[in-house]
């Protein structure tokens, strides 16, 4: 693998007026992500990859993201919700269980 793990990011858009993620921040909080990760030294080969995603199918539960290789689904509201997602599971290995999806 070449990456230790791999972060997708739903930032799907829908024109039609139907739930998405893209209606709650997703893409700011998917910059955020990115970003953080970059300046905490978690990004490259072996490390963390940070990945747009399209629609997920999770739409009435966004926004979400899907971390492998656990296969983790997390929803988040707020870069305090991302921040805790990168100590908690990418640093420290502990899901964040209030944020995940079943």
């Amino acid at each position: 693998m070449s990456f230790s793990h791999h972060l997708f990011f739903c930032l799907n858009q829908r024109s039609n007026g139907e739930e998405c993620c893209d209606q709650h921040n997703a893409f700011a909080l998917f910059d955020y992500a990115k970003k953080r990760v970059k300046e905490l030294g978690l990004a490259g080969p072996g490390k963390i990859r940070v990945n747009k995603a399209g629609c997920l199918d999770r739409c009435t539960d966004g926004p979400v993201m899907v971390i492998y290789p656990e296969g983790i689904w997390y929803t988040f509201i707020d870069t305090d919700d991302i921040e805790e997602i990168i100590q908690s599971h990418l640093i420290e290995g502990r899901t964040v269980e209030r944020l995940q999806l079943t």
